[in-house]
């Protein structure tokens, strides 16, 4: 039967239609009595089971796979003959027997035992074989090839323990209920059974597939480690202060003062080419990138470019690793007044490609500190500097599974990533005092102003002839006459980078806690306005003195009561789809007048999207627009594409913002994290986007940390044991091709299916027209914005399609039983706008506020149905389109936004 209607766009069409129709039916031949089958939208991907009834469903909603063309679930037979020249289905789940791909997982780890390394090749070396390696394979190919039991074809003994370790990892379970139920599983087998007793156990035979860590004592005052040449001592040569502490004469063994857990970062390298598929993606940036003007990928930034052109015999292998650092600490146990304090140091690949570069999955813990070392950092870093140099020199003889040959792996550290206090710890420039630039350095303008150090002078990067030069009462009563400062950004040095997650939250607490007058967080204060009587500039702002009393009235910039309790009201109105933002009304305090427990991302969403909605009609003109030129800016520098041209017009828009900001601030206000914004394009120019150079993937990956303590005595042993066997099964789940539904290595892939259609270099695929049947849906207003994936970090475009209103309802029931009865929406799809096109107020012109949305018709210029270009989840838009009371979409004042819903 023809099977073209799976391509169609339309889902609204006859032959759409019909094609569901004879797809059930076959699905019902095929089935005989079956209730449930595998629904192949592109949702569920043919891994979850649902209703005949629903499936029908799902395929008008989401549309089926476009690669599912032969229905081999549904059991139709594979043409043999025909199938070199079929398309690749990589969404169907192939049958793989959990026995063989343990042994294939084997054969990864110890290549000496592959029989294709010894191919035709220049760079074919053999394997050196160690003779703790090769026993180590003996004991692991021995439990790959036990029976569980006898006459059990299923299981081996292997296979069964990494099963059970996975759902271990999983439900985070401990290691005495772990122990409880491998003892009940272990009495339910036949009684000459071979699963292992208790974790263990497990855990010995598991540890051939794992990476393991070294133990490397340090001295108490962090003078030194007891490492390679000191290895042996037992006090220290410097502080002479004992290695163990003191413990009674009946012990046997000693206990040492501190230790530290480092984790060798050559063989974590070396898996990352054991594996088929992450093997062909550690070459994308080199084979697949397309390089032209748009930045979506480290590999696009100048720095890179000039790092292959200054050392080609490096980059002419595109298999050699560029590598990111990223350090920061947490409480362990997750108490704020415990004063204790884990430090983890994780590396990450830059090679992979953009919906791989930031996962979890190929982060790389390598250090684990036991607390907060300030400069005493570099002492425990030693271990991996002395690797990392090795790996540059020498590299280290590696198996590419992808071609079967050996080859020599290098790798080289390209930038860190810290918030500012660990900046000062990785980098050794003080980020506090008068030079707290680490950009400009000693060229920086600073000043002592209200009791702090102040960083002003921002019209030297403003054009020589500049009118804003010659103004001197409007700043800071000097005309500025120099140059800007020579900035200290090296394209081949080690980049350390500023967090823009971190700046981002400090300089929306600034300016957030300014303009809402917010005690113990307004820069406006009585220091301040005092200041600015010394300076003698900005008269209408000196303390207003009277009767020998002096207070300080409300400034210009700053919202009166009134004022501050409808924005309030307006922000706690708010509601965001799941997944989108957390409930940020829970933070207001509308009686108190201010914000609490704001988290990193939900001052994120707020700075690009609220904020610049809340105050346009409560403060002055003036102050509203740099306000809304400061919104767009961190919205496009923090976007998934962005051209460079687009860049340069940042660089210029934040100098604007932050002279404007001179005119109506006090001085008090540019703390070092608002100065430090005027370097932030410029180091997208040189180190790519800023996605890949954030805190964001970190602090998640710290919190998933934080849950895996179990014992509160150790906790920096609970931690690594656990990351240890996360990595080895990690491994596994690399190595499976299945999607991550099968229930071998369910959740462990690190690669959804999905996300390898997701690629900027990929067209998006096709979305039909809006269907006049969702006019009768219940309205909501519609935030296009939301599939614009920079405003929720570390997500696809992808998984924002997954936020719609349920389904089905009893009008698409309906629309499903009578098959064609409704007709073709007109296809709506203008050419979509680019972000950098619209000016700061245009980002508002579309945006409506009130609850007229839910009356709005689908075909009015103001209804809450939008262009099928922007509707379409894999063309993000940066405006908001809401609905205002009157439906008519003014501008005046608003009660609060009722619903921002993704339809």
């Amino acid at each position: 039967m023809s099977k073209r209607w799976i391509q169609n766009p339309n889902r609204c069409t006859d032959e759409y239609l019909d094609g569901i129709e004879n797809f059930i039916e076959f699905a019902r031949r095929h089935n005989p009595g079956a209730t449930r089958i595998r629904c192949p939208c592109r949702r569920c991907n043919n891994t979850l089971w649902e209703t005949i009834e629903n499936v029908g469903f799902h395929l008008v909603r989401n549309g089926m796979i476009e690669t599912y063309s032969i229905w081999n679930l549904r059991g139709e037979q594979v043409d043999h003959a025909s199938s070199s020249n079929a398309p690749r289905v990589d969404n169907v789940e192939p049958i793989v027997d959990p026995n063989d791909q343990v042994m294939g997982i084997i054969q990864d780890v110890f290549p000496f035992a592959s029989t294709n390394i010894n191919q035709e090749g220049e760079d074919d070396v053999p394997t050196p074989i160690d003779s703790a390696e090769f026993e180590q394979y003996e004991k692991l190919l021995k439990n790959a090839n036990q029976e569980l039991y006898p006459g059990c074809e299923s299981f081996s003994v292997l296979t069964a323990i990494v099963e059970l370790m996975h759902g271990k990892i999983k439900y985070r379970m401990s290691n005495l209920c772990f122990d409880y139920f491998l003892g009940v599983f272990k009495r339910m087998l036949p009684t000459d059974n071979c699963l292992p007793k208790d974790h263990k156990h497990a855990q010995k035979v598991l540890h051939g597939l794992g990476l393991g860590y070294e133990k490397i004592h340090a001295c108490k005052n962090n003078c030194m480690l007891f490492y390679k040449e000191h290895e042996t001592l037992d006090t220290c040569p410097i502080c002479n202060e004992s290695r163990f502490k003191m413990t009674s004469q009946n012990r046997t063994t000693n206990i040492p003062q501190k230790v530290m857990r480092y984790l060798p970062l050559k063989p974590r390298l070396q898996r990352l080419y054991m594996s088929t598929y992450t093997a062909t993606d550690m070459r994308w940036h080199k084979g697949k990138r397309v390089d032209d003007d748009v930045m979506r990928h480290p590999a696009d930034g100048e720095a890179w470019k000039e790092f292959d052109r200054t050392f080609p015999e490096f980059a002419a292998d595109p298999r050699n690793v560029r590598l990111g650092l990223a350090t920061d600490g947490f409480n362990p146990y997750g108490v704020l007044n415990q004063h204790c304090s884990t430090w983890p140091i994780f590396a990450f690949p830059y090679n992979l490609p953009p919906w791989k570069c930031m996962k979890k999955e190929y982060m790389m813990m390598t250090v684990l500190i036991t607390e907060d070392l300030g400069r005493s950092i570099d002492v425990y870093l030693r271990p991996l500097v002395d690797e990392l140099k090795d790996l540059w020199t020498n590299g280290v003889r590696t198996y590419d599974k992808s071609t079967g040959r050996m080859f020599t792996l290098r790798a080289a550290v390209m930038l860190t990533v810290n918030d500012f206090p660990a900046y000062a710890m990785v980098s050794g420039w003080s980020t506090k005092g008068y030079m707290a630039c680490p950009v400009c350095k000693e060229d920086v303008t600073s000043g002592w102003h209200a009791g702090k150090v102040c960083y002003l002078g921002h019209q030297r990067w403003l054009p020589w002839d500049h009118e804003w030069r010659e103004k001197d009462k409007e700043f800071d009563g000097n005309t500025e006459r120099r140059l800007r400062p020579r900035e200290w950004l090296s394209k081949l040095k080690l980049r350390h980078n500023l967090d823009v997650m971190h700046v981002e939250k400090n300089v929306f607490d600034t300016l957030v806690g300014t303009i809402l007058d917010m005690e113990g967080k307004t820069k406006d204060t009585i220091k301040a306005r005092l200041d600015l009587e010394r300076m003698g500039i900005r008269r209408g702002l000196w303390m207003n003195r009277d009767n020998d009393k002096a207070r300080r009235d409300l400034a210009f910039f700053s919202m009166k009561p009134n004022d501050k309790k409808e924005f309030l009201k307006f922000v706690s109105s708010v509601k965001f789809p799941d997944r989108y933002a957390s409930n940020i009304a829970r933070c207001v305090n509308v009686d108190g007048g201010k914000f609490t427990g704001l988290k990193s991302h939900d001052c994120h969403v707020f700075m690009q999207r609220l904020l610049p909605v809340g105050i346009r009609h409560l403060l002055p003109e003036d102050v509203v627009k740099p306000i809304m030129l400061l919104s767009r800016f961190f919205s496009q520098l923090t976007a998934k594409t962005l051209r460079r041209t687009d860049m340069f017009q940042l660089r210029h828009d934040i100098v604007q913002v932050l002279c404007k900001f001179e005119m109506i601030f006090p001085p008090a206000f540019f703390t070092s994290m608002m100065h430090v914004m005027v370097h932030l394009p410029e180091e997208a120019l040189l180190d790519g986007l800023v996605n890949y150079r954030w805190m964001y993937p970190i602090e998640r990956l710290l919190g998933e940390l934080k849950k895996s303590v179990r014992n509160r005595a150790k906790p920096e042993g609970s931690i690594i044991e656990a990351w240890v066997q996360y990595e080895s099964l990690t491994f596994c789940g690399i190595n499976d091709p299945r999607p991550p539904s099968s229930p071998f290595l369910v959740f462990l892939l690190p690669c959804l299916s999905l996300r390898r259609h997701l690629s900027p270099l990929s067209p998006p695929s096709p979305q039909p027209p809006p269907c006049r049947h969702l006019s009768r849906l219940p309205a909501v207003a519609v935030d296009p914005a939301v599939a614009n994936s920079s405003v929720f970090p570390d997500s696809s475009p992808a998984d924002f399609s997954l936020l719609r209103p349920p389904f089905p309802t009893p009008e698409m029931s309906d629309f499903i039983r009578r098959g064609r009865s409704m007709t073709t929406a007109p296809s709506l799809d203008p050419p979509a706008q680019s972000a950098s096109a619209a000016t700061a107020p245009a980002l508002l012109d579309h945006v409506v506020v009130g609850p007229g949305a839910s009356q709005a018709p689908a075909s009015s210029a103001s209804s809450v149905a939008q262009p099928a270009s922007a509707r379409r989840r894999h063309r993000p838009t940066d405006t908001i389109d809401t609905t205002s009371t009157d439906g008519t979409g003014a501008s005046g004042s608003h009660p609060g936004i009722t619903k921002l819903l993704y339809c």
